[in-house]
């Protein structure tokens, strides 16, 4: 798959541009069948102060973890609080995606695994990315893996019902 970024500034020959998607052509001139569209949803946690570059990094680990790229993201979702953030905002921008906050009381109110009581201590919920991800996925959504941390960000990926992007 060609990354997001590179389908957005590039054409390669063979390539015909529709919208946002590219639409391939084989030697024979017949178009491979339509990509489907991303679907998947991103939560991001972050210290405040966290660069762009830190979170861009953890995001693609994510993603790359699962054998994807950044074309399988929908959308970028985190806690309310974090709207404000310089490197969060960059880091939307630079994916292309549309950034969801949620407050603390609807995270915290996300089953799912994991958490911590230092995170629900500093930011009123036990999780972000994971409850974050779920929570804009909508009702039976599913986190597709474990979420990637790093020192300074979180990243986890879940996916609406009804979708299989592995």
């Amino acid at each position: 798959m060609v990354g997001f970024l590179a389908a957005r500034r590039h054409t390669r020959s063979g390539t015909e541009r529709t919208g946002r998607a590219e639409q391939h052509v084989d030697a024979d001139g017949a178009p491979d069948p339509p990509a489907r569209a991303p679907r998947l949803v991103l939560g991001l946690g972050l210290r405040r102060g966290t660069p762009a570059a830190d979170l861009l990094r953890t995001v693609d680990a994510a993603l790359a973890a699962l054998g994807l790229d950044r074309t399988a993201l929908a959308r970028a979702a985190t806690l309310d609080s974090k709207l404000a953030e310089p490197g969060l905002l960059a880091a939307a921008r630079e994916l292309g995606l549309p950034l969801t906050g949620h407050p603390a009381t609807v995270l915290a109110a996300v089953p799912g695994p994991g958490g911590s009581a230092r995170v629900a201590a500093a930011v009123g919920t036990p999780s972000v990315a994971e409850a974050a991800a779920l929570a804009s996925a909508g009702p039976g959504a599913r986190l597709l893996a474990p979420r990637t941390a790093t020192a300074t960000a979180t990243a986890a990926l879940a996916a609406p019902p009804q979708e299989d992007n592995r």
